[in-house]
């Protein structure tokens, strides 16, 4: 069993500074888990107490049911890679692949058969006599996992591993590493603050800001179901919108128009005393042309007109950008540090900025007035004073609308 349980794990420094704070993350055997944050929110480090790179101010660590919190790296059977390869530039990748064996001398016979074994869940098997200045950057990241998978670890750590490629071998590896982690079925904690990156490999991620976590869950509950604005704002691509609004008659308004409100999110407002001022935010998918909505659907939101400021076209779908005013006060204030934290302009910060993702049939025009329908049931209403989603406390899901 290669459970880890982080039970109340704390990191705080000689000086004070605390780094991770009271942290609790159980684990499953054979899961693959994704950290995910801005910079500096403490995912690393979390990483590193695993491997017993860092040591724990308080809380509990559980390998396999056994506490290592001062157990030394070697004593905890895992494997780690990093964000540099790290490879010996003077051995061949058969020799790379295999130094860690070699060191615990293990039979030679053993040795090439784990190498390879590897090799061949790597793709790497005509590339192991070449040395690492004659592989490309993906290659080179295969040595380093492979090195890695030899060992036979109970759960595998990897910290950015991805990070020093370019865009498209990145797409590659990430399909790679989700590949090799479903054929061993080895347990997997793995730091990215690519939130893309995150969504499309784990199983369940965590998502950290500050030094805490703020929401766990499956890649599908954190897009549909964020606890909070910033989850929100975090997750997706592009960015959720976000808007001030207002709840007045029964109704909320906002400078996209008024949506209706279902009784249950309008109690739930008034229970929390969120006052009438609350933060919106409808992801770029929920907008559509609306003359591509068809009749049956355009109750189920409002349509607006508005002028299309840019129009980028990616063949499959259309993006288009539109102004719909600076948001002001708390709103403001919150959107601002939202996106200071999360270290993504395009998080809604200003709120002058809307995005929205349409049918590549659409016609909308640069420059031209279009008509846009927004679909009320994606919805999401923030308390601006604490950032938790109203939605999810109001229904059995973010829907706003009747």
């Amino acid at each position: 069993m290669s459970e880890i349980v982080l039970d109340h794990i704390t990191k705080r420094y000689p000086d004070g500074a605390l780094a991770v704070s009271d942290f609790n993350l159980a684990i499953k055997d054979g899961e693959f888990v994704i950290l995910v944050g801005p910079s500096g929110c403490g995912k690393s480090t979390t990483l590193n107490m695993i491997a017993g790179l860092e040591d724990i101010s308080d809380g509990e660590l559980r390998i396999g049911g056994k506490v290592v919190n001062n157990a030394a790296p070697k004593d905890r059977d895992i494997a780690m890679v990093f964000q540099s390869y790290a490879l010996y530039p003077h051995m061949t990748v058969r020799e790379n692949m295999g130094f860690a064996l070699k060191l615990a001398k293990a039979p030679k016979d053993v040795i090439n058969a784990k190498v390879m074994e590897a090799a061949e869940i790597l793709d790497l098997t005509q590339h192991l006599d070449r040395k690492p200045a004659n592989l490309s950057g993906g290659q080179r990241q295969r040595v380093a996992m492979g090195r890695a998978i030899v060992r036979d670890p109970a759960a595998f750590l990897m910290d950015e591993p991805l990070s020093n490629l370019d865009a498209k071998l990145r797409v590659q590896m990430r399909t790679q590493v989700s590949r090799i982690q479903r054929r061993l079925g080895t347990t997997m904690v793995y730091v990215t603050h690519d939130q893309t990156e995150a969504l499309t490999l784990g199983d369940r991620i965590a998502v950290m800001r500050s030094g805490l976590l703020q929401q766990v869950g499956s890649p599908q509950d954190l897009y549909e179901r964020p606890i909070n604005l910033f989850v929100a704002g975090f997750i997706g691509s592009p960015a959720m919108n976000f808007l001030s609004g207002t709840l007045e008659e029964g109704k909320l308004r906002t400078s996209l128009g008024d949506f209706p409100l279902s009784d249950q999110l309008r109690r739930e407002a008034e229970s929390v005393k969120a006052g009438r001022q609350v933060i919106v935010g409808i992801r770029p998918e929920n907008f559509e042309d609306a003359t591509l909505v068809s009749p049956d659907l355009r109750d189920k939101g409002i349509t607006f007109r508005t002028t299309i400021d840019v129009v980028e076209s990616l063949g499959s779908d259309v993006f288009v950008y539109f102004t719909r005013g600076r948001e002001t006060g708390v709103t403001a204030t919150e959107l601002e540090e939202l996106a200071r934290d999360s270290g993504r302009s395009e998080t809604g910060g200003s709120g002058d900025s809307v995005v929205a993702r349409l049918d590549a049939a659409s016609r909308v025009r640069e420059g031209g007035e279009a008509e846009l329908w927004a679909d009320a049931r994606a919805l999401h209403v923030f308390d601006p004073s604490t950032g938790r989603n109203l939605s999810l406390s109001a229904a059995d899901g973010p829907a706003a609308a009747q």
